[in-house]
């Protein structure tokens, strides 16, 4: 996992609110644009970076490209945070 570009797609609130929209399906940049005062080269840009970091998968479908969430990386990030700020089992028996 590319745990530096992960966190730096998450950095940005554009980028978030994207995943957020990705939750409830798949979506491709036309239907994206309306929840967003971006232009769509900006709305790529954000898009191309959610992409690097394996956030989100792009499927072509005809002449659309379709975007979805790439959960696997989420559990992964999640898994790291967890091993890094979880709670250490101290008990002695």
């Amino acid at each position: 996992m590319k745990e530096n570009s992960v966190f730096q797609a998450l950095a940005d609130p554009t980028r978030r609110e994207i995943l957020r929209l990705l939750r409830n399906g798949d979506m491709t940049p036309g239907e994206m644009i309306g929840s967003f005062n971006i232009t769509q080269p900006s709305l790529s840009h954000h898009l191309n970076m959610l992409k690097q970091a394996d956030l989100v998968i792009a499927q072509r479908q005809g002449q659309n490209l379709v975007y979805s969430l790439n959960v696997s990386v989420f559990e992964e990030t999640v898994g790291m945070m967890l091993d890094i700020f979880g709670k250490k089992n101290n008990n002695k028996e």
